[in-house]
């Protein structure tokens, strides 16, 4: 039998802090033994679990995982407006004119991660 990904795990400097954001961003919750100041908290979601750890070491180059989100009940630009009134700043427009493409933004500590489009705007092109 093969493994299985328990978690993705993002190094943090405030993991309840960023962990809240990731809880807003995938309609998930936090651990319920999770506070502010703990050395990890853990987001689960439809979409999976995500484990925030604090590290004191800041991030300095591009990530080398990224989460690609799609959106389930709004377009890609709803979401990414969505996302950057959560907190998230904008990295990379990369839309084009024909509608396909993405948005590459940084969530509140410069993690990069990019949304595309819905599967309804893909199917729907």
């Amino acid at each position: 039998m093969s493994s299985l990904i328990r978690h993705v795990t993002v190094d943090a400097a405030d993991p309840f802090a960023l962990a809240g954001f990731w809880a807003r961003v995938l309609d998930g919750s936090l651990a319920d033994d999770d506070f502010p100041g703990d050395p990890a908290a853990t987001v689960t979601s439809a979409a999976g679990t995500l484990l925030f750890i604090r590290v004191d070491d800041r991030k300095e180059v591009k990530n080398r995982v990224h989460l690609d989100l799609q959106p389930q009940d709004r377009t890609r630009d709803e979401e990414v407006e969505r996302l950057l009134s959560l907190g998230a700043t904008l990295q990379g427009d990369h839309r084009r004119p024909d509608g396909t493409g993405w948005v590459t933004l940084y969530d509140p500590e410069g993690n990069e991660f990019c949304v595309e489009r819905s599967a309804a705007e893909r199917a729907n092109p």
